[in-house]
């Protein structure tokens, strides 16, 4: 892992004196998490795949800006990345608060379409790296720390095409279930939230104009949703208001689903 690391300056806000790990959070909804966490006072590591012009870039702005965070690079459909993650974060941040499960991958494809391949790849990168980004968070977080597991509103609308996808959102949201009980003893709250459509480039990339159009007329606030629409939910259950809310999926989707 390679990190791209900003200034150490203290930052105000809800989340001061916090730290986060958000992973795949050079681009879409995890962008916008690290954004808001830094905006909000955090100091922040997040990793990255394939987008390392995209992490290198918000690092610099993010220096730029004066506060604290740290871009590393990891393929989280391996465990030992998974675990190295863990322990560069640690080490740069001094230990860890909250942790945001972002990182994942879509398939458009029906179920007669759908390669082995592509199921290993998508579980291993939605399910398996999530289950295992929270066994370490259950080892590794701080007393009274925010785990916070993005899923999917495609998990209730029946979509054609998005089986495996689904699927391994669905396996999120029963970690996160077991997870809040199992970490309530240390005082770590875990919750999920389940975006609609999202104007992101993974959303681009898998859906035509039409059906983006479709979607944005579907959904009662007639639009697709924006990044920052997601990051504010985020920011919520990380921050001291929601320290009451454990065991929860929040559909963030415009009242589509």
């Amino acid at each position: 892992m390679r990190s791209e690391t900003t200034s150490d300056a203290p930052g105000t806000g809800p989340l001061a004196g916090r730290t986060a790990l958000v992973t795949g959070g050079a681009r879409g909804i995890g962008r916008a998490v690290v954004e808001r966490f830094t905006a909000d006072g955090a100091a922040v590591a997040f990793s990255y795949h394939h987008s390392a012009e995209r992490a290198k870039e918000l690092a610099a702005g993010l220096l730029a800006s004066g506060v604290r965070a740290h871009a590393l690079h990891a393929d989280l459909s391996r465990l030992a990345d998974v675990r190295l993650l863990f322990d560069q974060a640690e080490e740069l941040l001094g230990g860890i608060d909250i942790l945001v499960n972002n990182a994942g991958e879509t398939l458009v494809a029906s179920i007669k379409e759908t390669s082995e391949e592509d199921y290993d790849r998508l579980m291993a990168v939605n399910a398996k790296a999530t289950f295992f980004a929270i066994q370490e968070a259950a080892r590794r977080l701080r007393r009274g720390g925010r785990v916070i597991n993005i899923s999917s509103a495609n998990t209730r609308m029946r979509v054609p095409s998005v089986a495996v996808y689904a699927a391994s959102k669905a396996a999120v949201e029963q970690f996160t279930l077991v997870a809040s009980r199992e970490l309530a003893t240390r005082k770590i709250t875990v919750n999920a939230v389940s975006p609609g459509p999202t104007d992101t480039d993974m959303l681009r990339a898998s859906q035509s104009r039409q059906a983006l159009d479709m979607a944005a007329a579907m959904t009662p606030l007639r639009r697709l949703g924006e990044a920052a629409d997601t990051a504010d939910v985020i920011a919520f259950l990380a921050g001291p208001d929601a320290r009451w809310i454990t065991g929860q999926n929040i559909v963030v989707a415009g009242g589509l689903a």
